[in-house]
């Protein structure tokens, strides 16, 4: 470019450039990519009729922001992404630690350099990337590092007083000045910390160490934190909500496919784990459909919030296990089966946070419980719903035809009433996972009832998930045991319950919760 040719000040005039604010400068580019119909924040999903309007309507008013919402929600992406809106460069007094506008000098470094050597003075170029500070907010953070302090060891090797306000140390909101600020969990500050930004939201004086410095900084501040009602380790004092001007809400993915989308953008597979494992879009509304029962489970906090680097994370694992499997095996291709969901638990027991109830189950159990909740509501999707046909099955009051046509799962639970055990081990390879799915009578049949045209494995999935359907629905037993689960009739698991082992994991959770 151009004007990256620029060293000096004199140069500068002559070249007619304008400085612009920051907050200027972003609401410029945002209606140029606006009218030239370009998303300004790509990546974004599930926020374009919600918080990206609204972030937009908060630039063209030049406003700082506060994005209010629980965790996993982008709020921090959302403030990183702004820095593309910035322009690609801006010129700056050399060697400034604020960044000082060579028009518009705030520091004393500036001010007296420009003074000494006017047009002369050394101009860089500063590019967008390098215009964007962030701070954690943390009970150890201090008005120093926020704002600034006096430098002592400064101030004896220029030999200086400490009256001379050259001895400053900036703290990191001046160093972001013609910049992007943010404060990530703004409740986490403590309230004093909190008060100290009150005048520099307002009216740009900052106060170092008895320097009363009038200092216009020329910052877009933006902070996240929780809903305040909803935190408990503190809050944001109510004089510095007032001096932000636009406060946003942030939200979870509102539907299973937004939810898909990100976790498939998000989610870092290796090529070779994408070509060896095929997962099906079954198995990954399975994997978004925990999430969504988490957030509304009655021993999940949902103060906490669920993040969505829980489904991340247990796809990432879902594909783990299946890849494991295919290594043990030596196969060169597998596929995700419902029996892989087991190893997905590790991700979700460490990403939610338990009410006193939940404590009490157990976070592995309550990760089993969601699992089965999540099978129970996608399953309905695929095939009848087996509530229905239970409720028939109870009543007995049709004939043998009609119950023959309107229970597609006769066949199953009668071959599991027989006596019959079908038990599958995580470790089983395809082929004999295959062989013994299609020992349960009319299980193939089923499927091909309802989904005709899929392939060997296609149908041999939806098998499997047959199964799992029918034990969270109470028409057979699931037990669970090690890494093996044991698909059985209900009234023979009754009868063995006093047989387990204190070791063996009972899955409890299959049932009704008017049956449990």
């Amino acid at each position: 470019m151009n004007h990256l040719k620029i060293k000096t000040l004199g140069q500068l005039k002559k070249s007619g450039y304008r400085s612009k604010s920051v907050k200027q400068e972003l609401r410029d580019n945002l209606i140029a990519l606006m009218g030239s119909k370009q998303n300004p924040f790509p990546g974004i999903l599930g926020y374009e009729d919600t918080v990206i309007p609204d972030t937009e309507r908060a630039i063209l008013s030049r406003h700082n922001i506060l994005y209010l919402g629980l965790r996993g929600q982008a709020k921090t992406r959302m403030a990183r992404q702004m820095v593309d809106l910035l322009d690609e460069y801006i010129p700056v007094v050399a060697g400034s630690e604020i960044k000082d506008d060579p028009f518009q000098p705030l520091s004393r470094f500036a001010k007296d350099l420009i003074a000494e050597l006017g047009d002369d003075t050394p101009i860089q170029w500063l590019h967008r990337t390098e215009r964007y500070g962030e701070k954690l907010a943390t009970p150890d953070v201090s008005v120093a590092d926020l704002i600034g302090d006096i430098d002592p060891i400064k101030a004896a090797n220029m030999k200086l007083s400490f009256a001379d306000e050259k001895v400053i140390h900036y703290g990191i909101i001046p160093r972001s000045n013609r910049g992007i600020f943010v404060i990530n969990e703004l409740p986490d500050l403590q309230a004093r910390i909190q008060v100290a930004l009150f005048n520099i939201l307002q009216e740009g004086d900052v106060q170092i160490r008895g320097f009363n410095i009038r200092m216009p900084l020329d910052i877009l501040f933006v902070f996240t934190a929780n809903p305040e009602d909803y935190t408990n380790r503190g809050s944001i004092v109510t004089p510095l909500k007032d001096r932000i001007e636009s406060q946003i809400l942030t939200h979870y993915p509102r539907t299973i496919d937004v939810s898909l989308a990100i976790t498939e953008q998000e989610a870092q597979l290796l090529p070779e784990q994408e070509k060896r494992v095929e997962v099906s879009d079954l198995l990954k509304r399975l994997v978004e459909q925990v999430s969504f029962e988490a957030r509304a489970h009655e021993y999940v906090d949902k103060k906490s919030g669920v993040s969505a680097r829980l489904t991340i994370a247990a796809y990432e694992n879902l594909i783990s296990t299946a890849e494991r499997r295919a290594i043990l095996h030596q196969q060169a291709e597998t596929q995700v089966w419902v029996s892989d969901l087991s190893g997905v638990i590790p991700s979700i027991t460490g990403k939610i946070e338990l009410l006193y109830e939940g404590e009490l189950e157990g976070s592995y159990q309550v990760a089993l419980h969601l699992l089965d909740k999540a099978i129970r509501t996608i399953f309905i999707q695929y095939f009848p719903n087996p509530e229905q046909v239970k409720k028939k099955r109870t009543t007995g009051k049709q004939s043998a035809e009609e119950k023959k046509s309107d229970n597609p799962y006769q066949s199953v639970i009668r071959w599991f009433d027989a006596g019959n055990v079908l038990e599958l081990s995580g470790d089983l390879s395809d082929e004999k996972k295959i062989q013994q799915l299609y020992r349960v009578d009319g299980l193939h049949a089923i499927v091909k009832k309802f989904f005709p045209h899929t392939n060997e494995s296609e149908s041999a999935l939806l098998m499997e998930f047959v199964l799992y359907g029918l034990s969270v629905y109470s028409l057979i037993s699931k037990k669970l045991s090690d890494d093996r689960v044991a698909f059985q009739d209900l009234m023979g698991s009754m009868m063995n319950l006093g047989n387990l082992g204190t070791s063996d994991e009972e899955d409890y959770f299959g049932d009704d919760d008017d049956n449990r």
